[in-house]
């Protein structure tokens, strides 16, 4: 535990005995001191600390205050709502890298710890089950990278940005930092003059005092913690009207406006070839939020998206690589945002349908043909599975390397099981199945057993066994439609550039 997190230990509570009237007298008694405060969990197969029992999270409000550079702590105050599930003498957040000035609970004073990357609460009288739970904690935020730890804020060149996924929410603020437990938020944040904050959702108002603003933006539709994006910087946000006069909204370098426009400008159509897939887009607004930072990666957070500049900028990038990476991000406000994973070993359900309408997009947009694609997929298919796991039972990270789940395996490794169902099944089975599971469980959390019984009930017929077989087998099952098609254990040569 970063050792800037100040503990401050709940005070035992100790009784006296009664003085004897023997040789007993002037003896005291103490009662037992409370059980040291520790970690808890979810149940996780992957992150066994992360998330906490207990309560179910209705709202989080977030408030930070950014002091005018990306290496100071921010100063800050997350409010959550919550319903308790049972009766709690203690409650546990995942947090993990901040300073806690003081917490309250239900409005009154409460003590706490730090045990591992949980902020362990102790309220003043036990909380009933089935009650209202708000805990206030007044904390730091810190930009500074933890030691041997990737997540968090990001900085850029001229500010702050969030990469959260998997596990690193509870690096920025305190939270029950698991998928399963999705919420809505407010987020507001105040900033020096020349700087501009932009988050999820929609702008809920903006009020100046003195040589600050403050920005306050709020979602409409439940979110899981890892999904949380907050921007701050010298940026310009541009407004454009999306499919249905949706409001989509680009937060970019000020000074790459006209760079960048070309490529801002293909998100409407990239909407609407997604609506014709999966439905209508699940949430109030879109946009992307291009970062001058070295990320290496691009992420799906809700409703705005993060991408590095390079991607726009690097001429090494094709056209149609850079529109299918736009897209896979895009996918995922359906399939990841909207309808979540319950747990992380169920990822695939995210990456893998990705993955599947990035390369179906280039398919349909410029001719790199998916065939092509899943077969070469396939060859590599059981080195994937003996590195990483197959895709619905991924192995967990290394120590020290939490986003170790983030391979193969669960992204062309899990569109080619999509693409093998696509075959068992027929085209129009397999297109009527993708938008039922878009708008079946919108805003809701699912697991792989929740796809396979949708599947089957929209095949007519019994697929666990084979869903289970290309999912959880250690060897690639054969390719419906192509008997030809082998799967070597050879590495493949070179590392793809890494997209949420």
């Amino acid at each position: 535990m970063p050792h800037s997190l100040r503990s401050v230990v709940p005070r035992a509570r100790r009784a006296r005995a009664a003085v004897l009237a023997s040789a007993l007298s002037g003896c005291l008694v103490a009662a037992s001191a409370p059980a040291p405060a520790v970690p808890l969990g979810v149940g996780d197969r992957l992150y066994p600390t992360l998330g906490n029992p207990g309560y179910d999270v209705r709202s989080y409000d977030l408030s930070f205050t950014y002091p005018g550079g990306n290496s100071e702590p921010l100063t800050a105050v997350t409010t959550i709502r919550a319903r308790t599930t049972e009766r709690l003498e203690r409650v546990n957040l995942d947090f993990a890298h901040g300073t806690v000035q003081s917490v309250a609970v239900n409005g009154a004073p409460a003590d706490f710890a730090i045990a591992g990357e949980d902020l362990v609460v102790t309220p003043a009288a036990p909380i009933p089950r089935r009650s209202t739970l708000r805990i206030t904690v007044r904390h730091t935020s810190d930009p500074a990278p933890p030691d041997g730890r990737d997540g968090g804020w990001v900085r850029t060149d001229d500010g702050l940005a969030m990469a959260n996924q998997a596990d690193a929410a509870h690096l920025v603020f305190p939270c029950n930092d698991h998928p399963s437990d999705k919420a809505m938020f407010t987020i507001r944040v105040t900033t020096p003059e020349g700087f501009t904050a932009v988050a999820n959702g929609l702008p809920a108002g903006r009020a100046r005092a003195g040589r600050t603003t403050t920005w306050t933006y709020r979602t409409a539709h439940p979110m899981a913690t890892e999904l949380a994006q907050v921007s701050i910087g010298r940026t310009t946000v541009l407004h454009r009207a999306g499919p249905h006069g949706l409001a989509l909204r680009d937060v970019v370098p000020a000074p790459d406006r006209a760079v960048l426009e070309p490529w801002l400008e293909k998100t409407p159509a990239q909407i609407a070839w997604l609506e014709k897939k999966l439905g209508p887009y699940p949430f109030e607004t879109y946009g992307m939020l291009i970062a001058t930072a070295q990320t290496g990666f691009e992420l799906e957070t809700q409703t705005l998206s993060l991408f590095e500049k390079a991607l726009f900028t690097e001429p090494a990038y094709p056209s149609w690589y850079v529109e299918s990476v736009m897209v896979h991000e895009l996918s995922h406000q359906w399939l990841g945002d909207s309808v979540t994973p319950r747990t992380w070993s169920d990822l695939w359900l995210n990456e893998g349908h990705a993955t599947w309408y990035e390369a179906l997009y280039a398919e349909e947009t410029a001719g790199r043909s998916l065939q092509t694609r899943m077969k070469a997929a396939y060859s590599l298919s059981d080195q994937w599975r003996a590195d990483g796991g197959p895709p619905a039972a991924p192995r967990a990270p290394k120590p020290g390397l939490k986003i170790g789940i983030f391979r193969p395996s669960v992204y062309d490794g899990a569109a080619l099981v999509l693409y093998a169902l696509r075959q068992q099944i027929g085209r129009p089975a397999f297109e009527r199945l993708e938008r039922l599971w878009a708008s079946r469980y919108r805003d809701r959390t699912v697991t792989t057993a929740d796809f396979e019984r949708l599947a089957s009930a929209v095949a007519g017929r019994d697929l666990s066994g084979f869903l289970r077989a290309w999912l959880h087998g250690e060897k690639t099952p054969p390719m419906p439609g192509h008997p030809d098609w082998k799967s070597s254990p050879v590495h493949a040569a070179g590392a793809a550039r890494q997209v949420g």
